[in-house]
């Protein structure tokens, strides 16, 4: 028997206070689309069981997705913020200027404007579904004034492609600050084999995810049995069940901000992840010449130009705001991340956040072990 408000109600009670009180210069929705976000809140209902657990129910997968997140912002609004501020590479506004090297690193493997394009290039179902994440949250923030954010007053539908890791997505903090910031900062340089062999020490001791799957011959009820051991800390994700009318129903974890069931089971499949040894970052050491203005690089007998763009970063200093311009370098290879001895170093990971996240909410769905493979 499952006890706990039903949200569907609560949402439409709000909905007419926010409409009430809601200006077009309040830093977060219009009237017009307050009234929109409730008549889509209307088609979500959450029920919370005995252990404050959500169980979210939509007419589409887009709706269960706007409840899903509605929920997530119940639980802890501050880890999904912090998730985004790192994410989309303005953590330094927060933190201040040492900051600027994680900041760069997230806009050297993508733009907000590469972000917008790649949300705009996404399959309509999925456009839908991240048009859901920023509603979810806008609804949440809507209707709930006291809750003041230390940044994102508003949530955009783009920004899940900064946020997409969940099973094939490159994992960025792979690439080390240190090379980003003797480079771009123009500090001492940084040699990878350095940086290898630091990782390498911190992997002495055995760490990572793991887990296990017992099949039904082997169990006392004759199911299969996953057991997922995430290693992660203890609220790193909430725990979440999500339903629509058309075919969704997983139950598991979900990282905070994410619009996806991280590791868990529906019906048929159960998934998790484990930490291994898989070569997912390639460096390339790149033969760049200077001619002029120009930089080029060595590409088998061509010389290519560099790729080279600007960004502008905001950084806390005080209680005043700075800002602060950098140089991107590409090569077709990836993003220029450090040096080793005289030559730039191209880094490239899996960052293929359209197709990440595809991949990351359609196996929650699949039927079999041929439809996961």
């Amino acid at each position: 028997m499952r006890s706990g408000k039903t949200i569907k109600r609560t949402f439409a009670f709000l909905a007419v206070c926010s409409i009430a009180a809601c200006s077009t210069d309040n830093g977060r929705t219009s009237a017009a689309e307050s009234s929109r976000l409730a008549k889509i809140a209307d088609r979500v209902e959450i029920i919370r069981d005995d252990f404050g657990v959500p169980h979210v129910y939509g007419q589409s997968d887009a709706d269960a997705v706007f409840g899903m997140l509605y929920a997530q912002a119940e639980d802890d609004f501050p880890r999904i913020e912090s998730n985004y501020i790192w994410a989309i590479g303005r953590l330094a506004e927060i933190e201040g200027e040492q900051a600027l090297w994680s900041d760069l690193r997230a806009r050297l493997y993508m733009t907000v404007a590469d972000a917008k394009t790649a949300y705009e290039s996404a399959p309509p179902w999925l456009q839908e579904l991240c048009d859901a994440y920023a509603d979810g949250l806008n609804y949440f923030l809507e209707t709930h004034p006291d809750v003041q954010p230390r940044l994102l007053t508003r949530f955009e539908p783009w920004m899940p492609m900064f946020f997409s890791e969940g099973s094939i997505g490159g994992d960025i903090e792979q690439i080390p600050l240190a090379g980003i910031e003797a480079f771009y900062g123009g500090g001492l340089a940084q040699d990878s084999a350095d940086d290898a062999s630091a990782a390498a020490a911190k992997l002495a001791e055995p760490a990572g995810s793991n887990g296990f799957a017992i099949a039904p011959e082997l169990t006392r009820e004759g199911h299969a049995l996953l057991l997922i051991n995430p290693h992660t800390s203890f609220y790193f994700r909430g725990e979440i069940h999500v339903v629509s009318e058309e075919g969704l129903n997983a139950y598991g974890a979900v990282t905070w901000g994410q619009f996806f069931v991280y590791q868990g089971f529906n019906e048929n499949t159960g998934w998790m992840h484990t930490s291994t040894n898989v070569d997912f970052i390639d460096e390339f050491v790149e033969d760049v010449s200077f001619e002029g203005e120009q930089i080029r690089y060595r590409y088998g007998k061509e010389m290519r130009p560099v790729q080279v763009s600007e960004v502008t970063l905001q950084y806390k200093d005080g209680d005043a705001l700075r800002s602060r311009t950098f140089p991107l370098y590409h090569t077709h290879h990836g993003p220029i991340t450090h040096r080793l001895g005289d030559n730039w170093v191209a880094t490239r990971i899996n960052w293929d956040p359209v197709n990440a996240l595809r991949q990351s909410y359609t196996r929650t769905k699949l039927k079999n072990y041929d439809e996961f493979r």
